[in-house]
């Protein structure tokens, strides 16, 4: 029998691999060492603050930025020397705009089919079904600019459909989306996902949308500080999570550290505390300090603990300060 080539074991165990990648812009260091795998018909989540570096990494998979260091594939094909093949492989909807405002939504879509070489029936049929399962049927002869920013980015998503990409790369997907058009389109992703076999990476700043993904990595000042399963991540966080408001932070920090053996996180003008039994943590630090505590909540962990577990500081605080 004959052997696999690394290549070919790659393609069997991973669509997508990343492997030490760093990548800057003059002396700022966007991305830092990053490495990950996306598995075949993996929905894949990029969650991470703006200028967390999730738009570098998604410029370079989608072979608009070239490699600087380290290395990549998708779909066994080498990102570096081979990024021609894998154009024809990849479907790529970009946060920027990319429609022809003066186009209906139908023409916009046949001249990205006609990029791809396709044409006559075949053409015909997947703009229907694109239009179809997208909500867009009844708009395909409205101009592009006419449209609304949600249906603009439906047709956004349509247009990255419609050569039956193995891989679709989707940056901010739910940019102008209502709820409901959110609700479609995740609904849709995952019919590519489970019935075409479409392997999707994403990314996104919305802990809703990130729920939805297979598997998630969280990127924060171009590393990655986490990754695994949205359940995975929080059970990392390790019990419940304890948020204390007071008007002597460092003075009651202190005095949760001396009295319970546990060091609380400044966290936005509050304190956090993760514990496995949070209620009785809960009950014993009011009578503790009945004086100090002006308020407490309890909750079990979301995406957004996890996030501070790791770094220390709020989603948005990061937003602010990258």
């Amino acid at each position: 029998m004959l052997s696999k080539s690394p290549i070919q074991e790659t393609a069997l165990t991973s669509r997508i691999r990343v492997a030490d990648i760093s990548h800057r812009y003059g002396d700022r260091l966007a991305l830092n060492q990053l490495s990950f795998d996306v598995r075949p018909a993996e929905i894949f989540g990029l969650l991470g603050p703006n200028g967390g570096g999730k738009t570098t990494l998604f410029r370079l998979l989608s072979t608009l930025l070239p490699l600087q260091f380290g290395t990549a594939n998708i779909a066994g094909l080498d990102l570096a020397s081979q990024a021609q093949q894998i154009r024809t492989l990849i479907g790529v909807t970009f946060q920027s705009p990319s429609l022809d405002g003066k186009l209906t939504v139908q023409e916009n879509l046949k001249h990205q089919a006609h990029l791809y070489g396709i044409s006559g029936a075949p053409m015909r049929e997947r703009i229907e079904n694109a239009l179809q399962h997208l909500g867009l049927t009844d708009r395909k002869h409205d101009l592009a600019e006419s449209l609304s920013g949600g249906l603009k980015r439906r047709v956004e998503i349509a247009k990255g459909l419609l050569h039956s990409p193995q891989v679709l790369l989707l940056d901010e997907p739910s940019t102008g989306l209502d709820p409901g058009a959110r609700h479609d389109l995740w609904k849709y992703l995952k019919q590519l996902q489970h019935k075409e076999g479409v392997t999707i990476l994403i990314t996104t700043h919305l802990m809703e949308e990130a729920e939805h993904c297979d598997r998630l990595g969280i990127l924060h000042q171009g590393e990655l500080v986490a990754l695994g399963t949205p359940d995975e991540l929080r059970a990392s966080v390790g019990g419940d999570c304890l948020t204390i408001h007071s008007d002597h932070l460092e003075q009651l920090s202190d005095q949760i550290s001396a009295t319970f053996g546990v060091t609380p996180q400044l966290v936005n003008h509050s304190l956090r505390l993760e514990h496995s039994r949070g209620h009785e943590l809960l009950k014993e630090l009011i009578d503790a300090f009945p004086e100090q505590v002006t308020s407490v909540s309890l909750g079990k962990p979301t995406l957004e603990d996890v996030f501070i577990h790791e770094t220390g500081h709020q989603f948005w605080q990061a937003e602010e300060t990258t």
